[in-house]
């Protein structure tokens, strides 16, 4: 691998804009009438995020044990986490920036159990406990590209999604692998009230190749900026794919499946034309609406020093991701 491919603190987006932006899907879809009715409120609380520190501090997550390992980042003092769980992303909680912060509190993650299951020869069901024994986290700054054409870089805390697997044994059918959200409707709002949710299909599921899957860029996520992952940003545990769009990484797992075929997954089921299985990073592949051939930095500073820059192939990840996919045609298979 080439050093030069992985960031350091310094390229870290600080945590006041972390979350920025949501894709429109749900606007041209017209899954949510709600959504519709909110582009005032919501492009006021995008620049609300630019201008000031007027929201109040986000909740600590408890301070994580990890280690660094050298290639993934340089010890630089990173952005203050003020507000990376106050602007961010997660359907269930609601559809406006704000909402998650503002509604994931009633979510419960002591006790939480994650099953490993499908095709493999040992089953398993883990509490997060069991997985703080058994896999030691380390920090990974990976870069993270929206498809929406925004991008960021982010501290991980986490381990390699393939020791898990390795756990459970894959038997020689597995080929993919399947990953479930949560279904709480008690505990997620947008889960009930598809004004809230946008009246997606709950719950929320991705799936991965099982090569893709045992790659050792591939992490589940604990932990964000060296503390435990607030609720809101995928608590207790999240996959990360760095060469991949956004919306692969599936918050808040409970379940992940081993499959011989395979599985849907929510945005390819909603609109395949626009959100593919694969979503690798791909600046020579637009999306049908906009270009994929460049992307805004979101990093320091207010709205005028956000910039432009090329999209690179698989987010600068293709020495060490380009050879899962040779052979394959990455326009057809977006």
């Amino acid at each position: 691998m080439k050093s030069t491919k992985y960031l350091t603190e310094a390229d870290v987006t600080p945590e006041s804009v972390f979350n920025m932006q949501r894709r429109q899907v749900l606007k041209t879809l017209g899954l949510s009438a709600a959504a519709l009715g909110m582009p005032g409120a919501a492009q006021a609380d995008v620049l609300s995020w630019f201008k000031g520190n007027d929201r109040p501090a986000a909740p600590a997550g408890r301070a994580l044990t990890f280690s660094k390992p050298e290639k993934y980042q340089a010890s630089l003092t990173l952005t203050p986490e003020d507000k990376v769980a106050g602007y961010n992303n997660f359907y269930e909680f609601g559809l406006d920036k704000a909402d998650p912060a503002a509604n994931a509190g009633t979510l419960k993650t002591d006790p939480w159990q994650l099953t490993i299951d499908g095709e493999v020869a040992k089953p398993i069901t883990l509490n997060m406990d069991d997985i703080f024994k058994k896999f030691a986290m380390e920090q990974r700054i990976y870069r993270m590209r929206c498809v929406e054409a925004w991008s960021m870089v982010v501290p991980w805390v986490g381990f390699e999604l393939n020791k898990l697997l390795k756990l459970a044994e894959p038997t020689s059918n597995a080929r993919f692998v399947a990953f479930q959200t949560l279904y709480a409707p008690d505990q997620m709002p947008g889960q009930k009230d598809r004004f809230i949710g946008g009246g997606l299909n709950y719950p929320y599921v991705e799936g991965l190749r099982l090569d893709e899957a045992m790659h050792p860029l591939t992490l589940l996520s604990t932990g964000v900026y060296g503390k435990a992952l607030p609720p809101q940003n995928g608590a207790p545990i999240r996959l990360t794919v760095p060469w991949k769009y956004g919306f692969k990484g599936i918050k808040s797992i409970v379940k992940i499946t081993l499959t011989r075929d395979r599985p849907p997954t929510t945005w390819n089921q909603i609109a395949s034309n626009e959100y593919g299985f694969y979503a690798n990073v791909n600046p020579h592949v637009d999306h049908p609406r906009w270009s994929q051939a460049s992307e805004r930095f979101i990093g320091p500073g207010g709205t005028l020093s956000v910039k432009r820059q090329p999209t690179l192939l698989f987010n600068g990840y293709a020495d060490e991701v380009a050879s899962l996919y040779r052979g394959l045609d990455l326009r057809e298979n977006y």
